[in-house]
């Protein structure tokens, strides 16, 4: 079992409403483009790129705290408290980030 869903399980025992959203720190220096979530590695449907190659406006740089959600095989979607949804398909196969900034 995965940790993301090991944590899942526990707390939906301990009586936490989960809605299958677990905290999650979405790295955003370089833009809001990929996630690796569960050990699988997801892009953005919609990357979200600022000047520069960097966060954009009204995100934390480097990281956006918020949490995720794997609603479906395949796709996750990452929500924070100041409204910003980010949903996210699957790379099958991918073994690491398409890019790395610094």
């Amino acid at each position: 079992m995965s940790v993301f869903r090991w944590l899942m399980a526990l707390l939906t025992a301990l009586g936490f409403q989960t809605a299958g959203a677990l905290p999650y720190e979405l790295y955003t220096h370089c833009g809001v483009d990929e996630a690796l979530v569960d050990g699988i590695y997801f892009e953005a449907d919609r990357p979200l790129i600022g000047e520069a190659s960097s966060a954009p406006p009204g995100w934390d740089n480097p990281y956006q705290r918020g949490t995720m959600t794997l609603p479906e095989p395949g796709r996750a979607v990452f929500r924070d408290d100041r409204g910003h949804e980010v949903t996210f398909h699957s790379r099958p196969g991918a073994t690491g980030f398409k890019r790395i900034c610094d």
